[in-house]
């Protein structure tokens, strides 16, 4: 019997209703100190009906922050906004993973806190820039090579973040592993300069993310934890020499941990099949994500390319996506110029179908 984008799945302890994921999107609508606010309890509520939503990425620390207007979740009052969201989602009968981001090197300063650190596994800038409210777009901050001695702290703050999602009812977490972020720069042979045991070889430029893995496994269980990457993807500025060698140890030393899920980000453009890598080293509950609509994800699901399959910018116009697509209902069209912009236009007012 086929598998379709409707059936229910077990990613580790996360029960889902269907096999339709919403990716987890930065949409800059925090409030001062980092905080989740009554606007994203609503635009959260409103996509409850995915099997599983991702959010978008959060910072485990201030460090980790780099990003104007977007969420943490390591303090207190973040928690208690958080359990408003997670309320929401699970009143009308929704599950919710919070992602862990810390943004490393990709950081302006205008965008964090005054006394918070820009760190990397490199003193190597990204030469990328970023939108800051106060000055526009500005150059990355150069980062500070992190001691070695300093790494087990900085995963500490992923495990208190971790430990801060089960208190505010989050059903996991998902460690991201893409985009150029930490964990990436430690993956990546151009960001990672390092001559101790966090550099060089691609067993050792995998190790700040499986320990970081283990760690939150340790902690939260691994049926509550899941990550995500993309191999061979350069954005804001990382490349590998290998990522087909680098992302299948990194693969096969995760294969084993007993973890909810792998979210591969599929971009056949860059000269790597992604799923294709990681579907034999990883053979557990793969969710794949990037560009697909209904007809190509129900392919995937039925050809045993993938678990599930998470939808990003059709979640942005149409909360309602599953309905949508179990209907066979038109799709809204987002408005670009509203992605990151603050306030309701563009996020919450997206209407239903009719």
């Amino acid at each position: 019997m086929s598998v379709t984008l409707f059936d229910p799945l077990q990613l580790g302890e996360i029960a889902l209703a269907n096999r339709v994921v919403m990716a987890p999107m930065t949409r800059s609508r925090a409030s001062d100190g980092d905080m989740p606010n009554d606007l994203m309890v609503e635009y959260y509520r409103q996509r409850a009906s995915a099997g599983l939503i991702v959010t978008e990425g959060v910072h485990p620390s201030k460090n980790g922050k780099g990003y104007c207007r977007t969420p943490g979740l390591f303090s207190e009052d973040q928690v208690a906004g958080w359990r408003k969201v997670t309320d929401a989602v699970h009143a009308e009968g929704g599950k919710i993973v919070a992602q862990l981001m810390h943004v490393g090197r990709v950081a302006a300063k205008l965008n964090k806190d005054a006394d918070a650190e820009t760190v990397a596994p490199s003193a190597i800038r990204a030469n990328v820039q970023l939108f800051t409210d106060a000055g526009g777009m500005m150059d990355t901050e150069m980062p500070r090579a992190l001691e070695t001695a300093e790494i087990a702290g900085v995963i500490a703050e992923y495990v208190h973040s971790a430990r801060c999602a089960m208190a505010a009812g989050f059903d996991g977490v998902e460690l991201h592993c893409a985009s150029g972020y930490l964990p990436a720069q430690f993956l990546h042979s151009n960001s990672n300069q390092r001559t101790d045991a966090y550099g060089g070889s691609a067993q050792n430029r995998i190790r700040f993310v499986v320990e970081t893995l283990e760690a939150l496994n340790g902690a939260i269980g691994a049926g509550k934890v899941g990550y995500r990457i993309c191999p061979g993807n350069p954005f804001n500025d990382v490349k590998d020499d290998n990522p087909a060698e680098t992302f299948g140890a990194l693969l096969a030393a995760t294969a084993n941990m007993g973890l909810a899920y792998l979210h591969v980000i599929q971009m056949p453009q860059l000269g790597i099949d992604c799923q294709a890598l990681a579907r034999p080293l990883f053979p557990h509950n793969l969710i794949i994500n990037e560009s697909f609509n209904q007809e190509r994800g129900a392919k995937a699901l039925t050809a045993g390319q993938a678990d599930a399959v998470a939808y990003g910018r059709y979640y942005i116009s149409n909360p309602d996506l599953v309905r949508r697509f179990r209907e066979g209902l038109p799709l809204a069209r987002f408005d670009v110029d509203t992605l990151y912009t603050p306030g309701a236009r563009g996020y919450t007012d997206y209407r239903f179908a009719s």
